[in-house]
């Protein structure tokens, strides 16, 4: 897909924020929509949180399960390695037209990675996104990662974002392909939220590093 830079004030997606969910039917659900869609169809950006799993990305290597014990392993089709999805953490899924924005993939990764940056700054958190591994990361820290899918010109898949959660699962993977790797969240850092009030927050940074109009209120 070629890169080219977003048109400004493009429509603004429908915010859905749908609490916990189940992962399945989650990700069929955004496979359906995403198979469904037509030129016309708005967009729509998910806030959402889901139960303890880890999920493996279309080429992930098993390996990278060292000891998933009792949470369940579901192999999907994002890009990327293995991760944890758990209660106390903000999953975003953004379900875009990435033609009708005028978006690259890399572009859209960046998009995600500098609205993190900058939610977490309001809590004064300084964090950075890394050129060799997609996400965000406050010291070496991991504590927002990213895996995608485009399919027929459209992404689904998208953010996980740690708010404040158990990170013992952490121990149990290899996160995202890498050994040792260590993930905090904004508890740990300092910054007391919750995953709601997090996407409140979120939801106008990301929608500004998308290039699309702002509401006035973000209802989320």
């Amino acid at each position: 897909m070629e890169l080219k830079a977003a048109p400004r004030e493009a429509q603004a997606p429908v915010l859905k924020f749908l609490g916990p969910r189940p992962y399945e039917p989650t990700w069929r659900a955004m496979q359906q929509f995403t198979d469904a869609r037509d030129a016309q169809t708005p967009d729509e950006i998910w806030f959402l949180e889901h139960p303890p799993v880890f999920t493996l990305g279309l080429n992930g290597k098993r390996e990278h399960l060292l000891a998933p014990g009792d949470i369940p392993v579901v192999q999907i089709d994002r890009g990327g390695q293995v991760t944890y999805h758990g209660p106390g953490q903000l999953v975003v899924y953004p379900l875009l037209d990435l033609r009708r924005l005028g978006l690259g993939v890399r572009e859209l990764v960046s998009a995600l990675e500098n609205a993190v940056i900058r939610t977490v700054a309001t809590w004064g958190v300084t964090a950075a996104a890394r050129p060799d591994a997609p996400g965000v990361y406050v010291e070496g820290r991991k504590l927002a990662s990213l895996g995608l899918r485009i399919r027929r010109g459209s992404s689904y898949h998208g953010l996980a974002f740690n708010v404040a959660m158990d990170l013992e699962p952490f121990r149990r993977i290899n996160p995202c392909g890498f050994a040792n790797l260590e993930v905090t969240d904004l508890r740990s850092l300092g910054a007391r939220s919750s995953v709601r009030e997090v996407a409140r927050r979120l939801a106008p940074e990301l929608l500004e590093a998308l290039g699309c109009e702002t509401p006035q209120q973000v209802d989320l």
